[in-house]
């Protein structure tokens, strides 16, 4: 049997394997501080392999950095030998009450570096749509370290402020960069991680002020490329505005800077009409469409088919210039050559171009587009006694989302509703704004993360949504319990973190949202029992839950990662190796995620010869119709043959047990015949 790693993935060792298939040729040796020979890349060969312009040494070049960038690098990818536990106490659905809300969200107390990486390895290319709201560095003590702090000579050295002799060449460090080194240290690994959780079509928003935007789109630049820079959306939060500095204008507005994984794959971004014209009516007017209906269903009237651009005409888009020929008994619609008569059609040619030197505008169609999508053309009579032809929208009810955001302020109105109008929580960010980054997606079975949640708006956000739409869309918060302020009324009323308010929105939000959909069934559902009494159908799909997970050390005692560090005498002390504190439930869910199994899955628990074995996932049928389990485990001791028999007979993909488990030494030796016999496609492991 093999042993699970039970640590993350170790990115720089995944990267140098890559490397090694790509370039076995820089593949070399080399000394390491130890004096011990370790595996190294020749830096040289691979600048040959990969530049036809190799750049050396001082040799300028084009490029963003700060001191300790190489350090935050290194950051982003150390394994780290932490796990997540489960907090059922503060789970609300399949963890908590009995009998409620079948859950698919998560929310996870600790440092989001941490917690990133606990992910990734399950949540890979998962991740539709990322929202974060990091700090705005301005000028505050860091929550988040990273073990970057430094003294302000160290960071004069590291960053070149000194003359030739040692001299002090700037006073004031803080206005030349040590608070955007520290900020851009602690944001750069996180984002370097969470680029890979987004599938290939995802999109990440990111909040920022003046403070630190710039910087902000050069390291995402470099993170996610700047040909996948999306949008640059300009949030007027604060319309009536707000001097903070003590000179210039009055601030009005924030950013959002929208990236995509790949924008090869990415889709427009689009808004509801009607959520447009409700909530920012500054920015969207109008939208009077006329209406009609087909044997496809409703459309509405669109634009012309030529294209209104005098650049496009037969000269520069000649693929594009021909004639539009069109049956008015038939509805019928072809192309052909301009001049060009078919009997019974009417020759719609292309528009006249006013540039004076060339004769027509183009289509916006192409012949074939024109033939194959003929149903979503509309030719109707025009003023002047001919025909003019336009594009019938499916999809009337959305518009492209404007880079403007207007009318959505800040959400402190919204948060202090649920809170019996008490503020908890300075500039939470608005769930109107949420939904609309949300539903630009047009995406409603999707997983989103935020991983600054704050009051967790994003988790609000994304309920409220499903509510109104039927949507599925599902939820990862992740927050560091920071401390709330001794004299600070959300201390005063009980809660001692931030988690412990966001945790408590999520359950007031969801418990308001189904509440306000039981209403509304009651007024156009009622039904009528026996007794003439009244029962109103609940809204059982919403998923208002959350399961609730904390970072914390791995359940695995030191020995587990590096035995080599022990004698034989120390050794005898670790007859287990999993540390004394932990519940077999700790230990499925690192597993868990050690083996890329959503945390979200649906956990059964049984009991097999008197030992407790947990059942993961959703049960599948194989090709001869056997219900077949994802995951079976048991980490008990004293696992019997009959255990494990029991165990191999339900044919799980996955098998793990304790290493230190079985009863007997014979009960470890047939264990592996006993799954070659039952179940030999099984991937077996222990810890």
């Amino acid at each position: 049997m093999q042993k699970l790693k039970m640590h993350t993935v170790d990115r720089a060792e995944e990267n140098y394997k890559k490397l090694c298939e790509l370039f076995p040729n820089a593949i070399t040796e080399t000394i390491n501080e130890d004096g011990e020979v370790v595996r190294a890349i020749d830096a040289d060969v691979l600048r040959q392999e990969i530049s036809s312009a190799v750049v050396e040494g001082s040799q300028e070049r084009y490029q963003f950095t700060w001191p300790d960038k190489k350090r935050s690098v290194v950051l982003a990818n150390q394994p780290i030998a932490k796990t997540l536990r489960l907090d059922r106490s503060k789970s609300v659905g399949r963890d908590g009450t009995p009998g409620s809300i079948d859950t698919e969200n998560i929310y996870i107390e600790g440092d989001n570096l941490d917690a990133l990486k606990l992910l990734q390895e399950t949540y890979l290319g998962k991740v539709k749509m990322i929202y974060i709201d990091p700090p705005y560095n301005t000028g505050n003590d860091f929550v988040y370290e990273d073990d970057f702090s430094q003294s302000a000579d160290i960071y004069i050295q590291g960053s070149g402020q000194l003359d030739e002799q040692g001299n002090r060449l700037v006073q004031n460090t803080e206005s030349n960069g040590r608070f955007h080194t520290d900020w851009l240290n602690m944001l750069y690994p996180r984002l370097r991680i969470a680029r890979d959780l987004l599938t290939d079509d995802g999109v990440i928003f990111i909040s920022i002020d003046d403070n630190e935007q710039e910087n902000l789109k050069k390291i995402c630049d470099e993170i996610f490329g700047n040909r996948n820079y999306i949008n640059q959306f300009v949030w007027v939060s604060n319309i009536t505005g707000r001097q903070i500095a003590g000179y210039g204008a009055a601030k009005t507005w924030e950013s959002i800077l929208a990236y995509g994984k790949n924008v090869d794959h990415a889709s427009s971004l689009s808004v509801n009409i009607q959520f447009a014209k409700n909530n920012m009516p500054d920015s969207y007017k109008g939208f009077k469409k006329d209406i009609r209906v087909d044997n496809i269903g409703e459309f509405a009237i669109g634009d012309t088919l030529y294209n209104h651009n005098r650049k496009f005409n037969e000269a520069t888009r000649p693929n594009l210039v021909f004639s539009i020929f069109y049956n008015p008994e038939t509805e019928e619609i072809k192309t052909g050559n301009i001049g060009e008569t078919i009997d019974g059609f009417v020759e719609l040619t292309p528009h006249k171009n006013g540039d004076g030197i060339h004769k027509y505008h183009a289509w916006r169609w192409s012949r074939k587009k024109i033939e194959n999508e003929s149903f979503n053309l509309i030719v109707l009579p025009n003023s002047s006694g001919g025909y003019e032809i336009y594009t019938r929208i499916r999809d009337f009810n959305t518009t492209l989302l404007k880079d403007i955001i207007t009318n959505i302020s800040n959400g402190d109105s919204e948060l202090q509703k649920l809170f019996d109008n008490k503020k908890y929580f300075d500039y939470p960010k608005s769930v109107s704004l949420l939904k609309l980054l949300i539903n630009s997606l047009s995406d409603k079975e999707i997983t989103i993360i935020d991983f600054f949640s704050g009051s967790a708006t994003t988790a609000h956000a994304v309920m409220q949504l499903n509510a109104e739409d039927g949507g599925n869309r599902k939820f990862i918060m992740v927050q560091l319990p920071e401390v709330t302020d001794e004299k600070s009324e959300a201390r005063k009323a009980g809660y001692e973190t931030i988690c412990d308010i966001g945790e408590e929105r999520i359950r007031r939000a969801g418990k308001r949202i189904r509440e306000e959909i039981e209403k509304k069934q009651a007024k156009s559902e009622q039904l009528t029992l026996d007794n003439n009494s009244t029962l109103h159908s609940p809204h059982s799909t919403l998923d208002t839950g959350f399961r609730v997970f904390r970072v914390d050390s791995s359940n695995m005692e030191n020995v587990y990662y590096a035995p080599a560090d022990f004698d034989q005498t120390q050794l005898e002390m670790f007859a287990d190796n999993i540390k004394p504190d932990r519940t077999p439930e700790d230990l499925l869910f690192q597993v868990m995620l050690d083996l890329g199994i959503m945390l979200s899955s649906e956990i059964e628990e049984t009991e097999i010869d008197g030992k407790k074995v947990f059942i993961v996932g959703d049960k599948y049928e194989d090709s001869n119709g056997n219900v077949l389990h994802h995951l079976v485990a048991c980490f008990d001791n004293d696992i019997t043959e009959e255990t494990v028999k029991a165990i191999a007979k339900m044919q799980p993909f996955y098998a793990v047990f304790r290493d230190s488990g079985m009863a007997s030494d014979s009960v470890a030796t047939n264990f592996e015949q006993i799954f070659e016999t039952y179940s030999p496609k099984t991937v077996r492991r222990v810890l």
